[in-house]
C-alpha cells in the first residue's frame, strides 16, 4: 500500500512512434525521476482520452508534459509554418483531461512547457506559435540553453525548450517571466495549487527553479 507521504501524482504520457513506425504511450524517465525525488508515486496517464478521467479519482496530483506543438486548426486559428503538432489523440486526450480537471479544482496540477501553453490554450489564452517572429533572440529558449527567469517559484537560470509560449495569461495570473519578457509561469488563484511553468524544471539543475518545483507540487498532493 502506498504510503500516505509518498503520493500517487499522474503523468501524462505521449504518443510518439518507434523505430518501425508504431506509436507508443511514452513518458521520458526525467519526469518520472523527478516525481520520485520530490517524493511522489509516478502513474503514467495513457493518451487515451476516457481512460485518463476514469484515473484521476485514484491520483493526489497532476504533472502535464511537454511535447510537439498545439493543433490550432480545432480553435479555428490558421497553422504556423513552424509547427510540429502533436499527435492528435494526444492532444484530445490532454483537453480532455483538463476539462475533467475543471470538475476537481483542489487536485494539483502542474504543467510543463507544452502544458503550461495546453492549461493557456484551454482558458482561452493567446498562444505565440513562433517566438522567432517576434524575439530575435528566440534560439536561447531552445535545446535546454539556460536563461533567467523571476517569478514567485524562485528566481534562477532555467533549461528550456520551446519556440512557442503564451502571449497572455487570459484569466490565470503571471507569476514568472525571462528577462526577455516571455511568459514564465502562470497560476490560479482560485485554486490550491494550479501552476503552469515553461521551462522544464525535470532538467534544470538549480535546486529551486528544478526539483523544487516538483516538491511544491508534491507538497501540495500531499497536503491537500
Amino acid at each position: 500500500m502506498t504510503s500516505p507521504k509518498r503520493p500517487l501524482i499522474g503523468i501524462t504520457a505521449d504518443i510518439a512512434p518507434d523505430d518501425q513506425g508504431r506509436p507508443r504511450h511514452q513518458v521520458r524517465s526525467t519526469y518520472v525521476d523527478a516525481v520520485l525525488a520530490a517524493g511522489g508515486v509516478p502513474v503514467i496517464l495513457p493518451a487515451d482520452a476516457g481512460v485518463r478521467a476514469e484515473m484521476l479519482p485514484l491520483l493526489r496530483g497532476v504533472v502535464i508534459i511537454g511535447g510537439d506543438d498545439v493543433d490550432t486548426r480545432p480553435f479555428g486559428i490558421p497553422l504556423h509554418p513552424k509547427a510540429q503538432v502533436m499527435d492528435p489523440a494526444r492532444q484530445e486526450a490532454e483537453f480532455a483531461l483538463l476539462r475533467a480537471l475543471d470538475a476537481v479544482p483542489a487536485m494539483p496540477v502542474l504543467g510543463i512547457c507544452l502544458g503550461m501553453q495546453l492549461m493557456g490554450v484551454h482558458r482561452g489564452a493567446e498562444l505565440i506559435q513562433h517566438l522567432g517572429d517576434t524575439l530575435p533572440d528566440a534560439d536561447r529558449h531552445r535545446n535546454d540553453s539556460k536563461h533567467p527567469v523571476e517569478s514567485e517559484l524562485g528566481n534562477g537560470l532555467v533549461a528550456s525548450f520551446h519556440h512557442q509560449a503564451l502571449g497572455s495569461g487570459a484569466d490565470f495570473r503571471v507569476i514568472g517571466r525571462s528577462d526577455d519578457g516571455v511568459i514564465e509561469a502562470i497560476s490560479d488563484p482560485a485554486r490550491p495549487f494550479y501552476v503552469g511553468v515553461q521551462w522544464h524544471p525535470e532538467r534544470t539543475a538549480d535546486p529551486v527553479m528544478g526539483l523544487g518545483v516538483l516538491r511544491r507540487l508534491v507538497d501540495a498532493a500531499r497536503h491537500g
